[in-house]
């Protein structure tokens, strides 16, 4: 079993991220991003749901106009909407994504996220070599 530790912006922030089985209440989560100090202070908030050897699961809150730019990662790359409307770009592309719609990106995409208005979204990156 894999914990969290409790950081600054969690002082009691010890969670399970990796054990035989983690559930995980999306909505208790987005309410305590929207609650914690970091939201008011900043453009966004997260919260890594799980993580293991090739796999981690992130959910983010993003303010309104909020943007994440120019991502890359090494793996496979999801990204669900939860709540709200984004808007993805890539090198050659822009599209939006609005609640319950989704985006898979292979690995090395450079992409960024503005938030068209208050989201929250799931980001899942799989890298299966991973060791």
């Amino acid at each position: 079993m894999k914990k969290n530790d409790a950081t600054y912006n969690r002082p009691e922030g010890e969670r399970i991220i990796d054990a035989t089985y983690v559930v995980a209440d999306i909505g208790q989560r987005i309410h305590q991003l929207k609650d914690e100090h970091a939201w008011e202070q900043k453009d966004r908030n997260s919260i890594t749901l799980f993580k293991t050897t090739g796999i981690t699961i992130v959910l983010t809150c993003l303010h309104d106009e909020a943007v994440i730019t120019d991502i890359t990662m090494d793996g496979i790359v999801t990204i669900q909407v939860v709540e709200g409307k984004v808007n993805i770009t890539t090198d050659g592309d822009a599209f939006e994504l609005c609640e319950k719609k989704m985006v898979v990106l292979h690995p090395n995409i450079m992409h960024s996220i503005y938030a068209l208005k208050t989201s929250v979204f799931l980001l899942t990156n799989y890298t299966p070599n991973s060791n």
